[in-house]
């Protein structure tokens, strides 16, 4: 027993997943540590314009990744380890072709920032915090560009140093922020959307700065891009990040400010576990993408399921946490409204955990991402109606009921839609993709 939990903790798998998780423990430490000082230097309605705005960021960042997620952990491991001018085009193509996608949308996102503000998220921020947030956005998609391309060649240690270097000086700068009395929802946005990322962009420059010299002097291909199977993924995202913020949008659009930074809050614990799964299916993607035969699929999934039970627990023992210790971290301003959203957000997430498994084999093995498509328009179709008709009732105790049957529906649809297409999958044709 002893030898074979030796043996699994040695595996090359273990040991990424253990690094991976370890970094994103340490991505977590930060997290929290500026949410406690957030908590502290912004009251309710700040920190609630503050989260809708990084929350558009956020979005828009994962919205404009195009499916390119995707593509990098399917085929970039394939070309990584021979050194050729096709893995520079391959870089170059998925490089190109997102920034210009992106820079067309963050272009209209500009011009029709102030209306959208004034109509839908009605933060009344000035001009320059809306365009900061914009900025963001462009900077955010660079950085999950150059990030997944080190998860695909795996090198796990090296970009969680990278990111918690910059979450390092994140906190100086604002630490410094606050000794110069220049706290405000626009300068903790330049922090976390201007600062960090261009950490990270010096970093990698210092050490990879001949391969990004060879990259941009290569010629960019359109087949390498490999729009289909890309853009595919790209709607089935858009529609995934888009429901798990539909309801902070709308109840934006419904409730008070207070309220929203209430939820927020409540949202914020989960989300920072959430990326806690993310890291585990991270070291996991490239594995699905070349599994040989039956025995192979299983053996993937049983390790996955035993990796994916960590984070799947640690939302269970949100329910758990005694309250005082969740007034020491959020203070008194939050209440208990914000300490029972967690409770109730704990199940819709544990569901989500485990529907990961399918969704990895159908991305990323049978490479038919039509299906996360459908599940995902099911998801998001289900959280927009029901946080509209449910927020103006049931306030910020609506999203937890919501989102639980949306997780439940579309995760029964992906384990079908998988079991399905086990049954007809070619697994010899796979080894060739």
């Amino acid at each position: 027993m002893i030898s074979r939990i030796s043996s699994f903790v040695k595996h090359p798998t273990s040991i990424n997943v253990i690094i991976n998780t370890a970094g994103t423990y340490l991505n977590i430490f930060f997290t929290a540590l500026f949410a406690f000082i957030l908590f502290r230097l912004l009251d309710p309605a700040q920190y609630g314009i503050y989260s809708v705005l990084l929350g558009i960021a956020y979005v828009l960042s994962n919205i404009l990744d195009f499916g390119t997620t995707a593509t990098i952990y399917s085929y970039l491991p394939t070309k990584i380890g021979n050194k050729t001018n096709e893995l520079y085009v391959f870089i170059k193509s998925i490089f190109y072709y997102q920034t210009l996608f992106s820079g067309i949308v963050i272009g209209f996102l500009i011009l029709f920032f102030p209306f959208l503000d004034q109509a839908f998220f009605k933060t009344g921020a000035p001009l320059w915090v809306l365009y900061l947030t914009a900025l963001s956005t462009i900077f955010y998609i660079w950085q999950n560009f150059l990030q997944n391309c080190l998860f695909a060649a795996k090198k796990f240690l090296k970009a969680n140093i990278y990111i918690n270097i910059a979450n390092v000086l994140k906190a100086l700068v604002i630490f410094l922020l606050v000794s110069l009395k220049m706290v405000s929802v626009g300068s903790i946005i330049f922090v976390f959307g201007i600062v960090g990322p261009l950490t990270y962009f010096f970093l990698i420059f210092l050490e990879r700065k001949n391969l990004i010299f060879r990259v941009l002097k290569t010629q960019a291909s359109r087949r390498e891009f490999r729009f289909r199977y890309t853009f595919t993924y790209f709607l089935a995202s858009q529609l995934y990040n888009l429901s798990l913020r539909t309801d902070l949008f709308l109840l934006s659009y419904f409730r008070s400010k207070a309220e929203v930074g209430y939820y927020a809050a409540a949202q914020k614990i989960m989300l920072t576990i959430f990326s806690t799964m993310i890291s585990v299916t991270q070291v996991l993607s490239p594995h699905f993408s070349s599994i040989k035969d039956r025995r192979e699929l299983f053996s993937k999934l049983k390790t996955g399921l035993l990796y994916l039970i960590m984070p799947a627990a640690l939302f269970l023992m949100t329910v758990f946490v005694p309250n005082r210790l969740y007034d020491l971290f959020f203070t008194k301003k939050f209440g208990m409204a914000t300490i029972s959203v967690i409770h109730w957000l704990s199940i819709p997430f544990i569901i989500i955990t485990f529907s990961n498994l399918p969704s990895l084999f159908i991305l990323y093995t049978i490479k038919k991402p039509k299906h996360l498509l459908a599940a995902n328009f099911i998801q998001f179709i289900i959280m927009l109606i029901g946080c509209y008709i449910f927020i103006p009732l049931y306030g910020i105790f609506a999203p937890p009921l919501v989102l639980l049957a949306a997780f439940a529906v579309s995760g029964i649809y992906i384990v079908i839609a998988s079991m399905l297409e086990y049954k007809r999958f070619n697994f010899s044709s796979n080894i060739h993709k």
